[in-house]
């Protein structure tokens, strides 16, 4: 139900954003980066990209207060033997120490030979590089770059060049526990802005939209310097009588409306993705119709349901399938999950877990395997009928 809301969790000005983003980042270079290549089987990455266009990747690998101008190059090797792992920036970027930066920085002309020389140096057996193509974030590596990098090296190490879709999926998809606990005081964050959103310094029931209601998250979001992690979105669900009252177009908020948002922010480099209701009061209501409650507290079921079906090394499909079984075991109304991952990025790259219009099986992202590490938005619906609303 709208009313007051409680004070917004503290936003933190821009040079403690920095610090914190590139602490993280340093000890995600440290622990996460050597493991994931371990894993996949990789004892070479490159991250190749141009100054307007950046790789997903490569975003997350370098700090936050930085400029990368022209051709970027990353190159990240494992020694083997528990030697660690050689991390190299052949870029004007400026990377903090967290880089080896053999290359001076001024004649571009340099940088594919000196590129080659460290492949050559170091005889790689496996060299991963963003083509991938289940994974967006995973299919960075331009046409034109990857051309070029092929007739920068010899035939014998481009025949190694590989996809590094698994590589890349491990390193955006786990998050250290520093960045939980982080993202749990986002979620405070995001959860706060809803529900100024749908408080009464913000809607006047008669009078307020739902567009005014968007245009005041978007707006506040940036008076706070935060960015969005998508387009927001706040619409109304009305019964059938208020429809006919007040027209099919009409968007003013009223008195026994339900008001639902799918909002979401994007904040030391982790996303949000939220979607609540509220519920409007008539004049003389205490609380919100009976049947709508109803209906909540099966969503909520299916919530606890949705938590207690996660095991490691579960794909997306399999979780799929386990939840929807159990809940309709369960008695659970019309259950529907359509839930993905969330953290460095917003619907990838670990397990998706159902789609709104694909309930069986999706493939590629639904084959992907649950992580320790890995973080989701718990998207589900249940649908039944309101007596309130005669039915509908």
């Amino acid at each position: 139900m709208i009313g007051t809301h409680t004070q917004l969790p503290r936003v933190l000005p821009m040079r403690e954003r920095a610090r914190v983003v590139n602490e993280i980042l340093e000890r995600r270079l440290e622990t996460i980066l050597p493991k994931a290549m371990q894993e996949t089987e990789f004892d070479m990455w490159l991250v190749i990209c141009q100054e307007d266009d950046l790789d997903p990747v490569f975003r997350t690998l370098v700090p936050m207060d930085t400029w990368c101008p022209i051709l970027q190059v990353l190159v990240f090797y494992d020694r083997g033997d528990g030697a660690g792992t050689e991390r190299i920036n052949l870029s004007m970027t400026r990377t903090g120490g967290l880089y080896d930066t053999p290359w001076g920085g001024r004649h571009h002309e340099e940088q594919w030979p000196l590129l080659r020389s460290i492949i050559e140096e170091r005889n790689p057996k496996r060299i991963g590089i963003n083509v991938g193509s289940v994974q967006w974030a995973a299919g960075g590596l331009t046409h034109n770059l990857y051309n070029q990098l092929v007739q920068a090296l010899p035939d014998r190490y481009v025949e190694r060049l590989a996809s590094a879709e698994p590589l890349a999926t491990r390193w955006l998809a786990t998050l250290t526990s520093e960045q939980i606990v982080h993202f749990d005081h986002i979620v405070r964050i995001s959860r706060a802005l809803i529900a100024e959103c749908y408080s009464r310094s913000v809607i006047v029931p008669g009078v307020t939209t739902a567009e005014d209601v968007q245009w005041h998250y978007w707006q506040r979001c940036s008076d706070l310097g935060i960015e969005q992690a998508f387009k927001p979105h706040f619409n109304i669900l009305r019964s059938d009588q208020n429809r006919r009252s007040f027209g099919a177009d009409d968007q003013v908020i009223r008195p026994g409306d339900l008001i639902h948002c799918d909002v979401g922010i994007h904040y030391l480099r982790l996303n949000s993705d939220h979607q609540q209701m509220a519920y409007v009061l008539r004049p003389g209501e205490a609380a919100a119709p009976a049947g709508a409650r109803h209906l909540m507290a099966e969503a909520n079921r299916l919530q606890e349901i949705f938590m207690s079906e996660f095991a490691c090394g579960l794909s997306g499909n399999e979780l799929l399938a386990r939840i929807l079984a159990r809940a309709r075991r369960e008695g659970v109304p019309n259950p529907k999950v359509y839930s993905h991952s969330l953290g460095l990025l917003l619907h990838e790259p670990g397990p998706l877990i159902g789609l709104p219009w694909e309930q069986e099986r999706c493939g590629g992202r639904g084959d992907v395997r649950l992580e320790y590490g890995n973080c989701f938005t718990m998207e589900l619906s249940v649908r039944g009928s309101l007596p309130e609303w005669d039915g509908q």
